[in-house]
């Protein structure tokens, strides 16, 4: 097996992968390197790959069952598991873990360049675990008593004054099924152990609170994910791959590109049932998501 190097992007979140072509087959030994390392740095980055939608879903595959594309949003023609993440569909700038307005949002999230602005379309990932142990004791405690309800009914990138008919239709795509989930606030990864702030865009609400109160807990815990020492600020090249934690990490895609085209494709890992602290599972309120992914 060639010897695999993981070089650290920042101190709390990211490494790059050196030594592993993902265009081939990987044996059980990179496979678990690979898990090992995602567990530890939370975001990998993998350069001058060469995938098609194909191997591309094949590299996924290493990490689980891989979902449809999205629960209402369509795939790249021809490839059902493979959503476009396209500048002119709509941008999710906006603080967010991928789909977890669904009872088990994915495990993993994987972004492949297709088409990068020459400027501009970064892609910030940030470590929810590290944003956890920033906590203030007082916080933390609270914090982890605490359930959300994500949805996805509601616009989370375009103020209602910027509408047009574009923007409508694509709102109405998006809200096609309406979704909504308690999760605690507070996940326990299962693989790990480690605590981490479950929240970002599709987190409306707490629990038994009022949609106020909830707003300033929110942003109170979210301020925390979002500290600059714990993101990864990844300027995209072409040919490259990442891939993120979800159960752990939130995303942000920066609209600095001066409606440049920009595209990724998206690959996600099927994920499980969320735990909080004393071990019980989220519950779907509101929607049913088994097109999109199974229950793992």
């Amino acid at each position: 097996m060639p010897e695999i190097e993981i070089r650290k992007v920042t101190g709390n979140i990211g490494a790059q992968v050196v030594g592993v072509d993902i265009a081939k087959p990987l044996d059980e030994e990179t496979v678990a390197a690979l898990r090992e390392a995602l567990n530890v740095h939370k975001a990998l980055v993998f350069d001058d790959v060469h995938l098609d939608d194909e191997s591309h879903q094949a590299f996924v595959r290493h990490f689980g069952d891989i979902t449809t594309a999205h629960p209402t949003v369509p795939a790249v023609d021809g490839a059902a598991n493979v959503l476009p993440v396209d500048s002119e569909r709509g941008r999710a700038n906006h603080w967010h873990t991928d789909v977890t307005f669904v009872v088990n949002p994915p495990q993993a999230t994987t972004l492949r360049s297709i088409t990068i602005p020459p400027y501009g379309g970064e892609t910030l990932i940030a470590n929810a675990a590290a944003a956890y142990r920033d906590l203030p004791e007082p916080l933390r405690l609270l914090a982890d008593t605490l359930w959300a309800e994500h949805t996805n009914d509601y616009d989370y990138a375009v103020p209602d004054e910027d509408i047009d008919a574009d923007k409508a239709a694509q709102r109405a795509q998006f809200t096609s099924i309406k979704y909504r989930t308690a999760h605690p606030v507070v996940r326990v990864h299962p693989l790990t152990g480690e605590r981490g702030l479950f929240i970002g865009g599709f987190a409306q609400r707490i629990v038994g609170l009022s949609v106020g109160e909830s707003r300033k807990i929110l942003d109170l815990l979210q301020s925390y994910v979002t500290r600059p020492e714990n993101v990864l600020r990844w300027r995209w090249s072409p040919n490259q791959l990442v891939i993120f934690d979800n159960r752990i990490t939130q995303h942000y895609a920066i609209d600095n590109y001066d409606g440049l085209p920009r595209r990724l494709h998206r690959v996600t890992v099927a994920g499980d049932v969320p735990a909080g602290v004393e071990g019980k599972e989220s519950y779907s309120i509101e929607g049913d998501a088994s097109h999109y992914t199974k229950v793992a």
